[in-house]
């Protein structure tokens, strides 16, 4: 399955609800598990972004929806980066001409 990386900033309304925020945490992860994803790491950050989580979903239209309803609920922003695992690094470097 592919990889992907999430780094979300929370918005206001996300701050103010902060003391609720593990748990949102918990049902972000029931519904990433829904569409058959799996969360890989989830982490509270510090920097430019809030939180950061890398999971695997079965592809891009998938997590985008995910990712979409998830900012709609208005708790976090997201910016999302596609990973690729080393291996797969190596194999596409391999096709260079």
């Amino acid at each position: 399955m592919p990889t992907y990386v999430a780094l979300m900033k929370l918005t206001d309304q996300g701050a103010k609800d902060i003391k609720n925020a593990p748990t949102r945490a918990q049902e972000f992860i029931k519904g990433l598990e829904a569409i058959g994803g799996k969360l890989l790491g989830f982490y509270l950050v510090m920097g430019e972004y809030d939180y950061v989580g890398i999971a695997e979903a079965p592809s891009d239209e998938v997590v985008l929806t995910f990712l979409m309803g998830l900012g709609a609920a208005g708790n976090v922003k997201t910016t999302t980066l596609k990973a690729f695992k080393l291996e797969e690094f190596a194999s596409l470097v391999k096709k260079l001409p």
